[in-house]
């Protein structure tokens, strides 16, 4: 069984590797010339994914192998992390050479705004799966929208995750404060499940693929005493924040159920630095498009990758090395 580190422990151990002059990601940086897709050399690149019960994982592991596989010069390698705004601070501070990120913190990253103060240098390999809002709540608990979360105990996800920016965001939509209107529980999926299982946790929510593992987990367990929320009457004032934002629905089948559950779609790019060698962003996009059967064995999430959506990353840009990838495989553009 692999062994899952957690956030902390990879955060210090990249620390201790930036110490002795190494890091995790040794690719080489992009020099201008003509594209490839061949990498000559040995090349070790570090992904960042997100929470171990979450899509990101899955398909991050997944993709990792399919690299290894495919090209016996580059060699990658997952870990979890706490997600979007994390990830892409450790991509941009060379700890990590690929990123799983919402498209909505990932305009916020090259926009400078949101949870960054200056515009990031990243770039995207491709748009990848969506990621559907989940709130769920206790029925005991008596929530029967989002404003009616005040002064209960909400999870709004790991620190600096996609997961709690779009929690804030709704929270604000609704009228509440997120620092001072909800008892917020910054917790990862697995304690924030078990704590909707023990009763410590009111209210939670999610950003993820479906099916996400962990919400599985809490459905399975415990669907009579839980419930999800119609968010999409806050949709109006999450498109005046980002257009990126659309209505969707979660299939009943997904989770087993009475209905399909109205949500919040935002759709989820690959990133990688903006310097990265051109070769490498190629290899990389072909393997997420070459290998899709095997991720989508890894988590069905992975069916929504598609050609032509590949190219739909605004404001973020396609790497000029993916954009290669995309060209051979015939994405439209």
């Amino acid at each position: 069984m692999r062994r899952i580190l957690s956030w902390a422990l990879v955060s210090a151990l990249a620390a201790a590797t930036a110490a002795c002059g190494g890091r995790q990601d040794t690719a080489s940086t992009d020099t201008g010339g003509e594209v490839t897709c061949e990498v000559g050399q040995a090349t070790r690149v570090g992904i960042a994914t997100g929470n171990n019960t979450g899509v990101y994982f899955a398909l991050g592991n997944a993709y990792a192998e399919q690299v290894n596989a495919s090209n016996k010069n580059v060699q990658a390698t997952a870990s979890e992390t706490g997600a979007s705004v994390q990830n892409i601070q450790a991509l941009v501070a060379g700890t990590y050479g690929v990123a799983f990120s919402l498209a909505d913190t990932a305009a916020d990253a090259v926009n400078g705004a949101g949870s960054f103060t200056a515009k990031q240098p990243v770039a995207a390999l491709s748009r990848i799966h969506s990621n559907y809002t989940q709130v769920i709540v206790r029925k005991a608990a008596g929530i029967k929208d989002v404003a009616g979360m005040k002064g209960k105990r909400v999870s709004t996800g790991s620190p600096k995750s996609g997961t709690e920016v779009i929690a804030n965001r709704l929270l604000t939509a609704a009228g509440l404060k997120p620092e001072s209107d909800v008892q917020a529980q910054k917790l990862d999926l697995t304690k924030t499940v078990d704590g909707i299982k023990d009763g410590s946790i009111d209210a939670l929510f999610w950003s993820g693929g479906l099916p996400t593992p962990g919400i599985t987990d809490l459905l399975t367990t415990s669907k009579d005493q839980v419930e999800f929320l119609d968010i999409t009457p806050l949709l109006p004032e999450m498109q005046k924040i980002n257009e990126v934002y659309q209505e969707g629905a979660i299939p009943a089948a997904t989770y087993q159920t009475p209905a399909d559950v109205k949500t919040i779609v935002v759709p989820n790019v690959l990133l990688v630095r903006e310097d990265l060698d051109a070769d490498v962003a190629c290899v990389l996009t072909k393997v997420l498009f070459e290998k899709k059967t095997q991720l989508e064995q890894a988590n069905k999430a992975a069916g929504e990758i598609s050609l032509e959506t590949a190219r739909k990353t605004s404001p973020v840009t396609i790497h000029r090395g993916a954009a290669k990838a995309l060209d051979d495989l015939g994405a439209p553009k």
